[in-house]
């Protein structure tokens, strides 16, 4: 599934690489470090062998990273592909926080960017939506019952973020940014709707786990 979504990713890529070559290419890359928050899904109320309830399973707020690389078409548009990393801790909760193991978040993301002023500006706002998986490292832990492994998934999910870039020079900046990703994971039964043209149906409540990252960096253009 992730060799899929990221094979995909690299063809809108490519596919916005193309016109910027035709008109004189300018390529941009990027490192940031920063924190994310993170939050999960809540279940169905389970009681526990440590007679505590629990319905609720998060990923803890923790440090990450990530990389992108685009090609800059024209003066404003940016084609690219990002992927970034969250190194946690899965915790499940409800009348008691509990740590199940450590696992990674991984992000794989083809992107367009809106960069505004000129080109040559020392300053850049610019905002960006992206499109592609966010996966799930599998989890190792230990219980009271023996050790086990909770495999890990990918889901499709979208990007978006904003920020600024400062530039020193033509080619080296800093760049500052706030980044948000929601995972589609599940649907429940919210219950039932009922209109005069349409009849009777099951409503359903989605849960996302959402990513609510903060960063900053190093850019270089060539």
């Amino acid at each position: 599934m992730v060799k899929r979504v990221i094979g995909w990713a690299v063809l809108v890529t490519v596919a916005g690489v193309g016109p910027a070559f035709a008109q004189g290419p300018k390529v941009e890359v990027s490192g940031n470090v920063g924190w994310t928050f993170s939050d999960g899904v809540e279940g169905d109320a389970r009681l526990a062998a440590d007679g505590n309830i629990y319905d609720r399973i998060d990923p803890k707020d923790s440090n990450s990273y990530n990389f992108t690389f685009g090609v800059l078409a024209q003066e404003h548009y940016e084609f690219g592909f990002l992927y970034g990393r969250q190194n946690s801790t899965l915790v499940i909760s409800g009348t008691n926080d509990r740590d199940i193991g450590d696992f990674a978040v991984s992000n794989y993301h083809g992107y367009f960017a809106y960069n505004f002023g000129e080109a040559e500006s020392p300053i850049r706002p610019f905002v960006l939506i992206g499109f592609g998986a966010t996966s799930s490292g599998s989890v190792d832990f230990t219980s009271a019952f023996g050790n086990g492994t909770i495999d890990g998934n990918t889901k499709f999910s979208t990007t978006w973020s904003g920020g600024v870039k400062f530039y020193f020079s033509k080619n080296f900046g800093v760049k500052a940014a706030a980044r948000w990703t929601p995972t589609y994971i599940k649907t429940d039964e919210a219950g039932w709707w009922c209109d005069p043209f349409w009849g009777c149906y099951v409503v359903g409540d989605a849960q996302y786990a959402n990513q609510f990252e903060l960063t900053g960096g190093v850019t270089v253009r060539f």
